[in-house]
């Protein structure tokens, strides 16, 4: 527990605990406005169930990056303690990092302005504030800095995702200044709040691919046949994955 944080969530497969269980890729989240952890734990557990250590925090206020790597220092500290049940349990190799909302400005500066942001292998960004309301509000944010592929999911319904938050433009302009290989897509007919969950195949498919190296995960990205270029519950889906 420390200021600001409340206190960490942690989600990991029970088969973790057995002795020789081998590390397994941890994936940070960080919180969309006064959206904690606590209070998406299917998120956690669906994602621990594909075998990740999954870690999030109790920090309403994620934007600025601050949390998120406390967050991972907790993680690092667990991993070197050895009376955590996460003693060198973690792959330190394999982290990645998701956000939603104000969350989504929390990844990229998480990823660029923080201590431990080395640490990050791949991101995935759902329904970020854009640029302009991140600095205007005190989380600007920088995605040319942002070298690690990237997945960034919005949705296209309601003038609160659509007008507000994240519009296709922006969006848009935000994808072109990533500079590592990247992903982008919206959701048809779904609303801000519910690109938390919504999304959920391709956050999984893509930590399964960058974490995991999961070919089989990978065909959802990769390649002129990708299954995301053709699902119709998508648009606007641009990317670089090779």
């Amino acid at each position: 527990s420390e200021a600001g944080i409340g206190s960490y969530v942690v989600f990991y497969p029970k088969s973790l605990t057995k002795p020789k269980a081998k590390p397994l890729p941890a994936v940070i989240f960080a919180n969309g406005s006064g959206v904690t952890a606590s209070k998406y734990p299917a998120l956690f557990q669906h994602l621990a169930s594909w075998g990740f250590i999954v870690v999030g925090n109790e920090d309403g206020s994620a934007g600025n990056g601050n949390s998120s790597d406390q967050t991972l220092a907790f993680l690092i500290k667990q991993n070197e303690d050895d009376t955590s049940p996460l003693y060198q349990k973690v792959d330190m190799h394999n982290i990645g990092i998701s956000g939603h909302s104000q969350g989504g400005a929390g990844v990229f500066n998480a990823i660029t302005d923080a201590q431990y942001g080395k640490y990050y292998k791949t991101a995935v960004i759902l329904s970020p504030a854009n640029e302009e309301m991140a600095t205007n509000i005190g989380w600007a944010y920088n995605p040319a800095l942002v070298h690690i592929p990237t997945l960034m999911l919005a949705g296209t319904n309601g003038d609160f995702e659509t007008k507000l938050v994240i519009p296709i433009e922006k969006m848009q302009e935000t994808y072109r200044k990533l500079a590592g290989m990247k992903v982008m897509a919206r959701k048809k007919n779904c609303e801000h709040g519910h690109m938390l969950y919504s999304a959920d195949g391709y956050v999984t498919a893509w930590f399964m691919w960058q974490l995991k190296n999961d070919r089989k995960a990978a065909k959802a990205f990769v390649g002129a046949k990708a299954e995301i270029m053709t699902n119709p519950l998508y648009q606007d889906v641009q990317s670089t994955a090779r």
